[in-house]
């Protein structure tokens, strides 16, 4: 089957893409890990010694910066529906997160650590049908959010990619209402003319649920 000029934008896209030729030099299995570094440096969210979750992990981009950033005295759980190979330092717990099952097997895991921080990558599987993938993808975060707040100790951070379009600027109350400080972030890594943004909640004002 030939593919689409979009499908062979992307692929061209891919192919010559700095990040994506720098993750393979750096180890990283995904561009997506200079997201979550360039935001890091910027705003010295994750510190050795972290307990930090992260969901929709897979294929792990993510988890090898935190893991690499809280260090050997840090923690690292992480959970996708898809399996992610092992990361040394990382905690994988494979399962939808919503379901009581997994979150329990979360919770845990986490045993009596406060979670300081709580980050999520994911996206929804892309249909093509704009209003059903933004509305798909604001249910995602919306779930990622609604964890953080269960799982959060008081003052802890969240990172979350949220495309922009239907349900942004209500997603954005949300977040504010639960933390001190809330900022968008848009890292170089992020390519220009997607429409994904990552918004940071900083100092989880706890005892807050949605």
């Amino acid at each position: 089957m030939a593919r689409s000029k979009s499908s062979n934008r992307w692929l061209e896209e891919h192919v010559n893409d700095p990040f994506v030729k720098q993750a393979q030099v750096d180890g990283y299995r995904s561009r997506a890990s200079y997201k979550l570094l360039e935001i890091n440096k910027k705003d010295r969210l994750i510190r050795p010694n972290m307990v930090v979750v992260d969901l929709g992990s897979a294929p792990g981009g993510w988890s090898q910066v935190a893991a690499n950033l809280v260090g050997h005295k840090g923690r690292v759980i992480a959970s996708d529906i898809l399996p992610m190979d092992a990361i040394a330092g990382v905690e994988f717990i494979q399962g939808d997160f919503t379901e009581n099952d997994v979150f329990d097997a979360i919770m845990a895991t986490l045993g009596n650590d406060p979670v300081d921080m709580v980050i999520s990558d994911m996206a929804p599987n892309i249909s093509g049908v704009t209003v059903a993938d933004q509305a798909s993808s604001m249910y995602l975060v919306e779930l990622a959010l609604d964890m953080a707040c269960q799982v959060l100790k008081p003052k802890g951070n969240f990172l979350a990619k949220v495309f922009q379009g239907e349900g942004y600027d209500e997603y954005l109350k949300s977040v504010r209402t639960v933390f001190d400080k809330v900022v968008v972030r848009k890292p170089d890594s992020s390519r220009a003319r997607s429409r994904e943004v990552y918004v940071l909640g900083k100092g989880f004002k706890g005892g807050h649920s949605l």
